[in-house]
Formats: structure tokens, sequence, C-alpha cells
């Protein structure tokens, strides 16, 4: 099954790059900053300059790099999701988690299509408008069509006030002819992540199942693309290895969508090792991430790639997601549960895919963001306008989507606090409101005016 699309990786080229990097020159630090801040994106070489960088100064600069970086890309915006979990049966036997077929620990579920409407129900009372469908890499008697069958449900359900309006998807890699089915279903991002682009690391945690064919989960994004996909998500489970080899490889894997597609991925996604049920190796990493340069990948991510979107899950604790708002971070989950059941009453513990460190429910985690001076945003205007793929990327690289995101997150995250949100949630919200706007003029201003009058009135799903 293996197959020769994707990115050729060259571990012996890459390693040579970060050898001749080590210690830099404070000016040659400096310049690829400044190269940075002119939203122009970094070489291999660069991207490499910054992960030798051990003086806490430059290291600062970094970070401030970063955050001029993400403001003038996607300002103060952060989107919010939930991951919905519809089955935890896998076929594949990867050390690290718990969904692992040769684990006797776990309680196997698949749930069936009333039971995903009903965690679909939850969720929408919760306030959520975006779900990430999430499976185990094997599914119930009727195989893929199970997906796609979950799909056509979540998009169904119409509880109240609400509905969920973007199911993106993670699930096992496709074949062509599945991925164009999948497009068909109206998804947002296709997601799976390569876990670790190092051969020899991959081989020695994947042992068997589809997923210990390396070639075949790295051609994913290509087949996908291919199949009529238009944005799609890419991903690394730091901890496996070198986190610096992890971040260049998963640059050239960009790269090479960006060379044959004409389009980058839609999202990177940095989850770390975190312990799993019946997994001694999530407990303790072969190379673990510090929590500093935990920071430094996602500010480094920032500056590489600044127009892509790039998400911090419910893996992480609450300090470490505020630290990491300003130096890159453009999407957060929130309100997570990792078992198929979870939101209706499942057991996280005996049936989740490892441990969360932040279990906040939504209401607090809006309020969090909007007291420290974001605007939570629920939007999901540019897939039902067609601003996808390369569509999205023209506006994204040079700033010009926030003309569109700020006032489109202003009027969902109204709309949240309207019919969700606790009073003190409300209030901090309609504050966060408030200096949105100030810090706003022009067209983008008197569009955020006329919509949020809109959603004040009754009006809701108003975007631009």
């Amino acid at each position: 099954m293996t197959t020769t699309t994707g990115p050729r990786l060259d571990e012996a080229a890459i390693g040579a790059v970060l050898a001749a990097a080590a210690a830099p020159e404070p000016a040659r630090v400096r310049a690829i900053l400044a190269k940075a801040r002119a939203l122009a994106g970094l070489t291999a070489d660069e991207v490499a300059v910054l992960c030798g960088v051990a003086d806490p100064e430059l290291l600062a600069e970094i970070f401030a790099a970063a955050r001029d970086v993400k403001q003038a890309i996607y300002g103060r915006r952060l989107v919010l999701f939930t991951p919905l979990y519809v089955s935890n049966l896998c076929a594949n036997d990867c050390a690290y988690c718990a969904f692992r077929a040769g684990n006797r620990e776990v309680q196997r579920r698949a749930l069936t299509q009333p039971e995903i409407a009903a965690e679909v129900r939850a969720l929408v009372r919760e306030g959520h408008k975006r779900v990430l469908l999430v499976a185990g890499e094997a599914y119930p008697a009727q195989g893929f069509a199970y997906v796609l069958e979950a799909i056509d449900t979540i998009y169904a359900v119409h509880e109240d006030k609400g509905e969920i309006r973007r199911v993106n998807v993670n699930v096992a890699p496709l074949t062509g002819d599945e991925f164009r089915r999948l497009a068909d279903r109206r998804i947002g991002t296709y997601q799976v992540f390569q876990e670790t682009y190092h051969r020899s690391t991959y081989a020695r945690y994947h042992t068997r199942g589809p997923k210990a064919d390396y070639g075949w989960r790295l051609g994913a994004m290509d087949r996908a693309m291919r199949a009529g996909i238009q944005d799609v998500g890419v991903g690394v489970l730091f901890g496996l290895a070198d986190w610096r080899f992890e971040l260049l490889a998963l640059l050239e894997h960009a790269a090479h969508l960006e060379a044959r597609f004409g389009v980058g991925p839609h999202t990177v996604s940095v989850p770390r090792l975190e312990p799993a049920l019946g997994s001694d190796l999530a407990a303790h990493p072969p190379r673990p991430v510090s929590d500093t340069d935990f920071r430094r990948i996602v500010a480094v991510l920032r500056l590489a790639v600044p127009y892509t979107g790039i998400i911090m899950s419910t893996r992480e604790t609450a300090s470490i997601r505020r630290e990491t708002f300003a130096l890159g971070v453009s999407q957060i989950s929130a309100g997570s549960r990792t078992s198929p059941g979870g939101h209706t009453g499942g057991d996280d513990a005996r049936s989740g895919q490892f441990c969360l460190g932040d279990h906040r429910p939504l209401d607090e985690v809006v309020r969090d963001v909007a007291e420290l001076g974001y605007l939570p945003s629920f939007c999901t205007g540019c897939y039902r306008l067609g601003r996808t793929g390369r569509d999205f990327m023209d506006l994204a690289r040079p700033g010009e989507i926030r003309r569109h995101c700020d006032p489109n997150g202003l009027s969902s995250f109204l709309e949240y606090l309207i019919d969700y949100a606790s009073p003190a949630t409300a209030a901090a919200g309609e504050r966060a409101i408030a200096a949105v706007l100030a810090g706003m003029d022009g067209e983008p201003r008197r569009r955020a005016e006329t919509m949020l009058r809109q959603v004040r009135g009754g009006g809701r799903d108003v975007f631009c």
C-alpha cells in the first residue's frame, strides 16, 4: 500500500542544517526576525537558526516577533471548537495511544447514529458551532460509510437556537476514492498527523496495522488535495523524536504541499505526548519537550508559516494555553472529551484517548479568553462563502483576511453571548467586543457594527 507521493524527506540533510545553525550570531537571528515581521515566511536554514538560540534575550525577541506576526495576520481572534469522538475502535498498535488494538484496558465503543446526534445536541446546547469529528483507525461493520453517515448526522441536528455549522474531520488516511466521497460531504478541514517524521522512530512506535506504513500516511495529504479537499491540517506528536528535526520536517511537508498544489496546510497542530491508559511510553516521553521549547515551537511556526492556523488542544494546561495565545495560536479546543459519548456521560478514564490538561467547560474558557483581551470566535463564514484553499491563503498571506475575520468573529461571539453565556461571561464578552471595536476603523468597523446590530435584533448566523 506504500505510496511515493508526499515529501521526500532527507533526514541527513535536515540533520546537517540543524548542526550548521548551532550557536547562531545575534545579528543573524535579528535579520531573520526582521524578515519574518515582513510576513515573508522563513527557509529551513532560518528556522534552524531560531531553533539553535539559547540566549534568553534573543529568545524573548523571537517571542516578540511572533506576537507581531500573529497580530498582523489574525489580530486578537481565537477560533473555538471541540473534538467529537465517535469511535475508539482501532486496527493499529501505536505505543503511546490508549486506542491501540493491543490495549485490553480500554473500553471499546462506536457510537450509533442516534448516540452521535445526542452528543451533538449536548454540544449545541453549550454553544459550539464547530466540531472536529475523531474516530479510531477502524470502523464498525459498515466501514468508511460510518464516517460519512456520522457527518450527515451532525449537520442534521438543530437544537433550539443552534446547530453545528462546520465539521472538520480527523480520521485514518484514505484512498483517493474515499477522499472524494469525504469532499462531497461539505467538510471543513481534513486533518491527520504524521506523529513523527523520523522514520526509525516511526517504525519503533507503530508496529502493527495500516498505520505502520509510513509512506501511506505521509502521502495522505497529497491524495486528499488531489481528491478535491482544499483545506488540510498537519501536525506532529512532540515527544517522540527531537523537536528540532520534527519542526523542520513538518515545514518541509508544508513547503511540498505549497509547491505541488499552490497552497500549504490550512492548520498545523502541536500536541505533546500526554499520559494515556495502558501506555508507559505516553507517561514517559522518549524525547520530552520543555515548556520553554514548546513555546518556541509555536513562535517559530508562526514566523515560518505566518498564514497557517496554529491549533492548541486541551492536552495542555490552561496556563500553557494562555502563554501561547500571543505567540501564534489561532485556534483552540474547549470543553473537550476524548472518549466516545463523553459529552453525554461517557467515561474518559476508561475509554478516552489520553489525559487532558485543561478540563474547563466552554463557558469558562470563553470568559478567560475574553478577559485576557482576545476575541473568542465561532465563525464559519469562510467555508460557506468559498474562501477556502488558495482563495483563503491569498487573503491570509498579506493579512487581508482580518477584514472578514474581525467582523465575523464579533458577530459570532455576540451570538454566543446572547444565547448561551453565563452572566459573568456575557459581561466579560461585551467588554471584549467594545475593546475590539475601538481598535477598528474604516469599512471593517462599519461592517462589524452593522452585523452586531443585526445579531442584537435577533439575527443569527450573520457573516460576511
